[in-house]
């Protein structure tokens, strides 16, 4: 094993980190390729990977973070949408011996992959992640919403006519390099993070930065892509994620409040399930935590799990006191859906005092 930062990769271990991971049956979500690793060590000095070998062979990479005291941390934790190593078939590793090797006491992860075997045993929480699945093309995914969510469909789409009628002519555009569209979506994402009383990730310049990197980033199997809904020339919705040759991972959208009437997002996630299938992109993968228009978009959920993989000592009861009493409460409060409505009123209750 060598622990390299990312950036020390050589061409031909980030090639092979892509074989390996196009062999695994899970799906190509991008934040599992090494573009993404690389543009976090640039805004986070703690990035790590580890890279496994049997002879002079790749077999294994394992991106992550230690933290000043020797924890350890998924790449991008708090941000990162698919977390996980990518080994080769057949790698025997125990978890243990992979944490000692990168100098970590634990492993800490909130959007662990299903197929992860080194860590699922020891996540706490196993949570859904919701996907649209356009593999046979948009008005397939068209047909499903049709039977699921017949009255969803039928008024988001008369909601975009009615934005054209009276807003201007209603315009998409999948892959918008305009660098004053992305700042307004950041603009809105951080007005909607103050007004339901979250915290605002752009606000945290390494969140700012790296968005900004990932929208220069053009691979294969990972390109930043900025969506946008246009109503005459002016933007009302739009959407920051990245995207491999089968996943678009939905990671930042937002909309104009003024235009909030008209549903400007949900018309927006759905120009981009189209855009997606006719790129031969076969899934949409919204993320975790329940919201009511995925609900009303998905086709089906995928497994990912919270928690952290510890070795004995000193760092694991630091992980411990750290993290598990927040996550505890968090994981209380989610399962408990009246709890949860009261406790998102009290958060927008909690913003609007802050900025009355």
């Amino acid at each position: 094993m060598r622990v390299l930062r990312p950036g020390e990769l050589g061409e031909g271990e980030r090639e092979r980190w892509r074989e390996l991971r196009a062999a695994t049956d899970a799906p190509r979500n991008p934040f599992m390729e090494p573009e993404f690793s690389v543009a976090v060590a640039r805004v986070r000095p703690r990035a790590r990977v580890a890279v496994l070998y049997e002879g002079a062979q790749p077999v294994g990479f394992l991106p992550y973070e230690r933290g000043a005291l020797g924890q350890g941390r998924a790449i991008g934790l708090g941000v990162s949408d698919c977390q996980g190593a990518v080994l080769g078939p057949g790698v025997a590793l125990e978890t243990d011996e992979l944490l000692r090797g990168c100098s970590v006491s634990s492993f800490a992860f909130d959007n662990l992959e299903a197929d992860q075997g080194l860590f699922v045993p020891y996540a706490a929480e196993e949570h859904a992640t919701y996907v649209i699945d356009v593999e046979k093309g948009y008005e397939t995914y068209e047909s499903v919403l049709r039977t699921q969510s017949p009255k969803f469909l039928k008024t988001t789409l008369a909601k975009e006519r009615r934005l054209g009628r009276q807003a201007g002519a209603v315009r998409f555009v999948f892959d918008e390099r305009d660098p004053a569209a992305l700042r307004t979506l950041m603009e809105w994402k951080s007005a909607q993070y103050r007004r339901t009383g979250r915290r605002d990730r752009f606000a945290q310049e390494w969140i700012a930065r790296l968005v900004g990197r990932l929208a220069g980033t053009r691979a294969a199997q990972c390109t930043g892509t900025l969506s946008v809904l246009y109503a005459g020339e002016r933007p009302v919705a739009a959407h920051f994620g990245l995207r491999s040759a089968s996943v678009l991972a939905c990671w930042f959208p937002a909309y104009d409040p003024e235009f909030a009437k008209y549903s400007p997002g949900l018309v927006l996630h759905l120009r981009m399930a189209e855009a997606a299938a006719a790129e031969g992109i076969g899934m949409l993968d919204m993320g975790r935590g329940p919201a009511e228009y995925k609900d009303s978009l998905k086709t089906g959920e995928l497994a990912v799990y919270e928690g952290a993989a510890t070795r004995p000592g000193v760092g694991a009861a630091l992980h411990r006191l750290s993290r598990e009493p927040a996550r505890r409460a968090h994981g209380f409060v989610r399962a408990r859906p009246r709890l949860a409505a009261l406790a998102a009123r009290t958060l927008k209750g909690a913003a609007r005092l802050r900025r009355s």
